[in-house]
């Protein structure tokens, strides 16, 4: 789980989210078995306030970039402030893998 812990990490630090929510979804896809490749994360924060979806978007990942450049194949983001989260309550399920091959 070091990408995992690392993604949390980092996304703790940056966002003080006051709620988080960091899934390993590699197992949706078909990759080996362990994999830490997929991921979707649910950041629900004060920081979020007054930002366009493309700039909250653009700041989870100017602080995942190193994952994003070395690990991570593909990430979901879904960003909320405590209001939206409020009235949404959770965010959508991804979607099944379409690509390479059936699993």
């Amino acid at each position: 789980m070091k990408i995992q812990t690392q993604i949390t990490e980092k996304l703790t630090q940056a966002f003080a989210p006051v709620h988080l929510d960091v899934r390993n979804e590699s197992d949706m896809h078909n990759v080996p078995e362990g994999s830490e490749s997929h991921f979707k994360v649910v950041v629900v924060s004060d920081e979020f306030a007054g930002k366009r979806l493309i700039q909250r978007h653009r700041a989870i990942n100017t602080t995942l970039a190193d994952e994003l450049a070395n690990d991570i194949h593909a990430l979901a983001i879904h960003t909320y402030t405590p209001e939206e989260w409020q009235e949404q309550a959770n965010a959508p399920d991804s979607p099944a893998c379409r690509g390479g091959g059936v699993k």
